[in-house]
């Protein structure tokens, strides 16, 4: 079989991640969480004592950077293990600004690029389908309500230990939304001919089941041509 593309864009908290690394785990497609390495470059400028909002000083560190995305979802940042530190509210809080200069998503949508020339891969992010890989065989646009994305996020972070409330979540999440849609370059938006899949009242299992449905049948479409 040739190597095949999976797209799965949408808002913050949609579960996006989740259920891109269960389909991948059951196709055996490769894993690449787009959002990962953004945070991981985020957690770099926090860690320099950058200010995220101030362009021109994060776009100025991308030469010293360098990330990587390992088995058993480890995100390497300049060598060091930073899977746990990207996912505090600090770099939640900060990721969107990171997400929304050109010039550092052109450097991570290069990697990500190479990535998918390999093998068959799955990507999550919020332009997968529209600008990172356009021309992907299956594309999804994974939504949900604001307050169910926040619930999902905060019993996440609650699991991992990592210290949050659900108001400042739904709060960064409603800031994340406007954020991520409003930006001038690659804007969070369904591509044309993505598949809209409204997650709000369904749970892994069943959304993980509908996304594998929809592969099939895409690539069925795709065969039948």
């Amino acid at each position: 079989m040739k190597k095949i593309a999976v797209a799965i864009d949408g808002p913050a908290a949609a579960g996006k991640s989740t259920v891109a690394k269960r389909v991948a785990e059951i196709l055996n497609f490769t894993y690449i969480d787009t959002g990962a390495m953004y945070r991981a470059f985020t957690w770099y400028c926090l860690e320099k004592g950058l200010d995220c909002q101030d362009e021109k000083a994060c776009v100025a560190v991308i030469p010293e950077v360098k990330i990587e995305l390992k088995p058993g979802h480890i995100v390497l940042c300049n060598g060091q293990d930073v899977s746990k530190e990207i996912r505090l509210p600090r770099v939640s809080q900060n990721v969107s600004y990171i997400a929304s200069y050109k010039d550092i998503r052109l450097a991570l949508v290069e990697l990500q690029r190479a990535m998918a020339e390999t093998s068959s891969v799955i990507m999550d992010g919020r332009d997968i389908g529209t600008y990172v890989l356009p021309n992907a065989e299956v594309k999804i646009f994974q939504i949900a309500s604001v307050e169910t994305r926040a619930i999902r996020r905060y019993d996440e972070n609650i699991s991992k230990g990592i210290p949050c409330t659900l108001e400042e979540i739904e709060e960064d999440v409603r800031r994340r939304d406007y954020i991520d849609s409003h930006r001038d370059f690659a804007p969070l938006k369904p591509a044309a001919d993505s598949v809209l899949l409204d997650t709000s009242f369904m749970n892994v299992d069943e959304v993980v089941n509908e996304v594998l449905k929809i592969i099939e049948q895409k690539m069925k479409e795709k065969v039948n041509a």
